[in-house]
């Protein structure tokens, strides 16, 4: 049975569930979206105020960074939460993510 990506096992602790690969012949940005309201959604069923997400996919699975942060932040832009951090690990990430 496949995992939903960014749906299954988000919990008061940290879990981990499949993230969307990069691909430079196919737009996959759909994906990366879903993953961020999925966990969005489930936060919200567990009443959690906060969440926290990474830079999803810029690692292993090489979404570009510029790229993977223009995505995240308007997937985020009307969380039913009260706060979302990004915590990422990098200057240059940082700084992508950091762009208006």
């Amino acid at each position: 049975m496949a995992c939903p990506l960014g749906g299954r096992g988000l919990s008061p602790a940290p879990r981990s569930w499949p993230n969307p690969v990069w691909s430079a012949t196919e737009d996959r940005s759909q994906l990366l979206t879903d993953c961020h309201h999925n966990a969005l959604r489930v936060a919200a069923g567990l009443q959690a105020r906060t969440i926290a997400f990474p830079a999803i996919s810029t690692g292993i699975y090489r979404w570009p960074v510029e790229d993977a942060a223009r995505i995240a932040r308007a997937a985020v832009e009307d969380a039913p939460v009260e706060l979302i951090r990004f915590v990422l690990f990098d200057q240059r990430t940082y700084d992508a993510f950091a762009r208006p």
